[in-house]
């Protein structure tokens, strides 16, 4: 048995390590959900231009409605929902994101109607990687916190591959009409969403909330100067992957000069990077400690673009690179886990914004990126765009380690 203190509570739960390894399978499958839709939604742009007759800037606007929805409803919904108890917040949210991606399938006649559930459909995304992370890592002793976060990222991870695939693949069937099948992806992610909603129902167990929990509470947690600090790190360090992730095909077409027939392996392979970063950063964390494990991972981030520059110009040593890019997300177990030591009280805003401030790091890395290409530098140039990225990151975490020295150490059990 696994035993949880609660501080905020009077109880004590005790978890079977075999149904607290089944809740968090619960917690991945509904993180694989959200992550196939999102990237689906990427990925099937073509597919719903031709469907809806709209120009690929159109198309794309899509995109920026479910990730207006992530950063909106993040921190709405953490403050909101405060007070209800995390296992019925789980459920309601995961069946909420079901069928708000079901009614997207319904309103796909009309781009307005799509577009608005798109939005919809982003409102539970951040809270539900802040829940669940929070309650994956209260079932775990404080050292392996982050490897608790990394199995519910773990879905977000393994979407980036296999979801991503097999979206693409029934969108260029033609089972319900020419143009039209990328209609069952979505219904897939909302069978996927309903079953999470269903694992989580049945293993997850009821956990007490804090005994101060409420949206002032959550509040007042935001005025503390480490945790803005850790979410710039989140803003500038992953601008840095997303500056090149976002044009990380025709850096491989264009400069590397890889065949066409690489086009389906390209961000797979990416995916596979984001996996292996997933489950190798928790164990930088358990055997060097948390804060160093940050600094580490931050560092390797830096050293990727380098690296990536170094072997671009081949198409075989630029795969292989595109493989070590993924593995910058190695560094959010940790940071999510520091995010919620300096946040007691406010455990579930901040890891809200989270996921808002990684939208944030998604818009303004493929800006800063687009930027460059759009001033002549070239395709390349990205990379650096990345690595000057990657150090500003860097630079921001050590301040915010050296403002943390002597400081009084947050109690990690208070979840």
């Amino acid at each position: 048995m696994t035993q949880i203190a609660n501080k905020a509570a009077t109880q004590t739960i005790l978890i079977n390590p075999a149904r607290r390894n089944l809740c968090f399978l619960a917690f991945a499958i509904g993180s694989f959900a959200i992550g196939t839709a999102e990237f689906a939604a990427m990925a099937l742009l073509p597919e719903v231009q031709e469907f809806m007759h709209i120009n690929e800037t159109q198309a794309g606007y899509f995109v920026s409605f479910y990730a207006l929805g992530v950063v909106i409803g993040a921190p709405l919904l953490a403050v909101l929902t405060a007070r209800v108890p995390r296992k019925i917040l789980l459920v309601c949210f995961m069946l909420f994101y079901a069928l708000a991606n079901l009614l997207s399938v319904l309103a796909a006649v009309n781009p307005y109607l799509y577009g608005f559930f798109r939005f919809l459909s982003g409102l539970p995304h951040g809270i539900y990687f802040g829940v669940a992370c929070i309650v994956a890592a209260s079932m775990v002793e404080p050292a392996r916190r982050p490897g608790a976060i990394g199995s519910v990222m773990l879905g977000l991870t393994v979407a980036t591959i296999f979801g991503v695939m097999l979206v693409t693949w029934i969108g260029q069937q033609a089972w319900i009409g020419e143009h039209a099948n990328w209609l069952l992806a979505f219904v897939l992610v909302s069978a996927i969403a309903v079953l999470a909603a269903g694992l989580i129902a049945v293993f997850m167990p009821a956990v007490p909330r804090p005994e101060k929990a409420g949206p002032l509470a959550e509040l007042r947690g935001l005025k503390n100067g480490q945790l803005w600090l850790l979410l710039m790190v989140i803003a500038v360090g992953m601008a840095s992957t997303f500056a090149v992730y976002t044009y990380i095909r025709e850096i491989l077409f264009t400069v590397s000069h890889a065949p066409d027939s690489w086009a389906p392996i390209i961000l797979p392979l990416f995916g596979c990077g984001m996996v292996a970063g997933n489950l190798i950063g928790p164990r930088i964390a358990l055997h060097f400690g948390l804060m160093p494990s940050i600094f580490i991972t931050l560092l390797w981030s830096l050293l990727t673009f380098i690296i990536f520059y170094m072997l671009m110009g081949a198409p075989a040593s630029a795969a292989i690179a595109v493989f070590l890019v993924g593995t910058n997300f190695m560094s959010q177990p940790s940071i999510q886990t520091r995010i919620m030591d300096v946040s007691p009280g406010a455990r579930t805003l901040a890891t809200a914004l989270m996921q808002s401030f990684y939208n944030i790091a998604n818009a303004f890395g493929a800006y800063a990126g687009g930027a460059v290409i759009a001033r002549g530098f070239g395709l390349s140039s990205t990379v650096w765009v990345g690595a000057l990225f990657a150090l500003l990151g860097l630079l921001i975490f050590v301040w915010s380690w050296y403002l943390a020295r002597g400081s009084r150490t947050v109690s990690p059990d208070r979840f």
